[in-house]
């Protein structure tokens, strides 16, 4: 490249002297620190590199189309005023999460009653809730409803769905696909752990929602009966579930893998027995991150110990492989400690994952959100690391306070900037360690990233 002397005013970077179309060709293969690194070079490439129409470029590349997409739609009508550069830099930066208490539309309509080990999901623009434990001991066999759609103000009004299916129970896995949903296993209120697996198909008329569900044909292999494992997608047609508490409470370390069929009328399950593998667990997270990758988070052992270990599961080209991810939980910022059970994970915009909540292994219940940056895991460094420091990332908290829980449940809107967070385990009044002052939580709020808008 011809060498450029910026202290001439007329002289040209050669790069400047490009096509525009072919400098945005140049720069989105470029990471984003080389592109603000020739800002800092470059006064006529700095002016240029301002532009709002080449950072939503950008962060459809990072981001991806559809949460771009879903960004400009919450906007409605500043579509063309986002500031696409500050949004970047903001999640980039990430350092806060803004909560805040969600309420019907309708004061005076009916709402979920309160319960944990449920599942929730966002689908088709719409919440959808189904099941979990409560008072009593209990199962719930109840669907709830919202439509959210993309209106920046999440208002909603929940509808009550009377089905049938799939029958009562808690600690199941619901797992989105498209505009359906995939629930396995789970408990009943007499203790019968399930292996079944149910398709559900979300319709909308305007606000009015409906839910087809149907028995999925597995033939005659299915994984042992188990409830409070860890399931997620690959982001097609593949689900994956792990661990769980099977027959007589034994915890379990299996790995199982669901294959739909394009229509997603058919399924064959089969068992992936790879060393090494996470050990036994239930209660645990396992989050699809993107790619081929999905990560495993804590969870409860065998001896009732609560854990902190990360795993990454790899798939590709039809090879798999569990991936133990070590770090030093003393080195980490902020001093907290992070085993925990019962928690949440999510995928956010940005590919990283969101932690929430949890308990320890004294019960005690957690109302802390951090960071799980996924592009500081380096899979061939399955060597302790000392260093590994910005692996984890507390998050501070703005606006409403909400009670510390676990075994609750969380989900993100198409654009992974908003979270919805419902019910849970939350502590009673006295002693709230203890099994007798636990208590259901029926509350919905949403959890932002950030001041985005």
């Amino acid at each position: 490249m011809a060498q450029y002397n910026g202290s001439s005013s007329s002289s040209i970077s050669p790069i400047m002297s490009l096509p525009q179309d072919h400098l945005y060709t140049i720069v989105l293969l470029l990471p984003v620190d080389s592109i603000l690194s020739f800002s800092i070079t470059c006064k006529r490439f700095k002016s240029w590199i301002c532009f709002d129409s080449l950072w939503e470029s950008i962060c459809r590349r990072d981001w991806g189309a559809v949460s771009v997409d879903a960004l400009k739609s919450s906007s409605g009508s500043n579509t063309q005023r986002l500031p696409w550069m500050r949004l970047y830099k903001e999640v980039y930066r990430l350092d806060s999460v803004s909560c805040r208490k969600l309420a019907d539309s309708d004061s005076q309509s009916l709402f979920p009653s309160p319960r944990a080990s449920h599942s929730l999901n966002f689908v088709s623009d719409c919440l959808v809730l189904f099941g979990g434990g409560c008072e009593g001991g209990r199962h719930l066999d109840d669907t709830w409803v919202a439509y959210v759609g993309n209106d920046i103000r999440r208002t909603f009004k929940w509808q009550k769905i009377d089905s049938g299916v799939p029958s009562g129970r808690f600690g199941h896995a619901c797992v989105t696909i498209g505009h359906n949903l995939v629930l396995f296993g789970g408990i009943n209120d007499r203790g019968i752990r399930q292996n079944d697996t149910w398709v559900g198909q979300v319709f909308r008329d305007n606000h009015h929602i409906s839910i087809s569900w149907r028995l999925l044909n597995v033939q005659s292999v299915a994984p042992p009966p188990r409830g409070a494992h860890a399931a997620c997608n690959d982001g097609e047609r593949k689900i994956v579930i792990q661990g769980g508490i099977g027959l007589n409470g034994l915890r379990l370390g299996d790995t199982w893998i669901l294959e739909l069929s394009e229509n997603l009328c058919d399924g064959t399950w089969h068992e992936v027995v790879i060393q090494p593998s996470p050990p036994p667990r239930s209660g645990h997270t396992l989050t699809y991150i993107g790619g081929t990758g999905m990560v495993l988070f804590g969870g409860r052992g065998l001896g009732y110990e609560v854990l902190n270990d990360v795993w990454l599961l790899q798939m590709s080209e039809g090879h798999l492989k569990w991936v133990h991810i070590f770090y030093e939980p003393q080195n980490i910022t902020g001093g907290v400690s992070l085993p925990r059970v019962g928690h949440s994970a999510t995928l956010i915009l940005g590919s990283r994952v969101l932690i929430y909540g949890g308990e320890d292994s004294q019960r005690h219940r957690k109302d802390d959100f951090w960071v799980l940056d996924i592009s500081s895991i380096l899979p061939n460094q399955v060597q302790p690391s000392p260093t590994r420091t910005n692996m984890w990332r507390r998050l501070k908290t703005k606006g409403y306070k909400p009670n510390k829980r676990s075994f609750h449940r969380a989900c993100t809107d198409d654009s992974g900037c908003y979270i919805y967070v419902f019910g849970g385990m939350i502590d009673g009044l006295i002693q709230p360690a203890e099994a007798s002052a636990m208590k259901f939580d029926g509350e919905l709020f949403l959890v932002e990233l950030g001041t985005l808008f």
